[in-house]
């Protein structure tokens, strides 16, 4: 019987390395509010709705390292929100509609707030939680309590974020729908982000340090 060709352990054939799919994970993030705000000077949505179509199955394939892994890993809602957001993109592709692609932001700010929501009536983890236990698997009661809240802050978000791109995608200019999805509400993300750093810094681990302390 022929040998197998040997494979450095952990790795399979073509897979992207750790560093090189996290960059390539940042640049297609990155690449998002750029197609949105390109809608702006396209006059085709057809172009953006391919562009938001290979988005999307980029960055999930990347993330996943191999298109067998990412089917694996998708879960029953990740699927749904893949599907929804896959036939809205190939719908503007196919149809050229100005106000398809005008809601699709709206479609993904539905995709996570559901994503988010559920994680807080599954009985699990929060979504934050699970985010926060990549980097420090054991986390204290205080700090479990907060990822929670955070996640509640991130669906209000969601929802917010949802209801105002639905206003102007249906009575905005394209000039105040692209500004906004592809440049405001990302700047609120940032806030939202740094707030929450901070915030789990000043009062969430000093006060496990604290309790810490006085255990020992």
């Amino acid at each position: 019987m022929q040998a197998a060709p040997s494979r450095a352990p952990g790795k399979s054939r073509g897979a992207l390395g750790r560093p090189a799919r996290a960059l390539a994970q940042v640049l297609l993030k990155l690449a998002y509010p750029v197609v949105i705000l390109a809608a702006w000077r396209i006059g085709e949505p057809r172009y953006i709705g391919l562009a938001l179509l290979a988005l999307l199955w980029l960055q999930r394939w990347v993330g996943a390292g191999s298109v067998a892994a990412l089917l694996a890993r998708l879960s029953a809602l990740e699927w749904t929100v893949a599907l929804v957001l896959s036939s809205a993109s190939a719908a503007i592709a196919l149809t050229g509609s100005e106000l398809l692609l005008r809601l699709y932001p709206v479609f993904v700010n539905a995709g996570m707030f559901a994503a988010f929501a559920a994680t807080l009536f599954n009985g699990g983890p929060s979504m934050i939680e699970k985010f926060a236990r990549l980097r420090k698997p054991e986390l204290s009661p205080r700090a479990v309590r907060h990822t929670r809240r955070v996640t509640q802050v991130w669906c209000a978000f969601f929802a917010l974020n949802g209801l105002v791109a639905a206003a102007l995608a249906l009575a905005g200019s394209r000039a105040q729908w692209a500004l906004y999805n592809g440049v405001f509400a990302y700047g609120l993300i940032g806030v939202l982000i740094i707030g929450e750093v901070v915030w789990r810094h000043v009062f969430v681990l000093r006060a496990d340090t604290r309790e810490r302390q006085e255990a020992a």
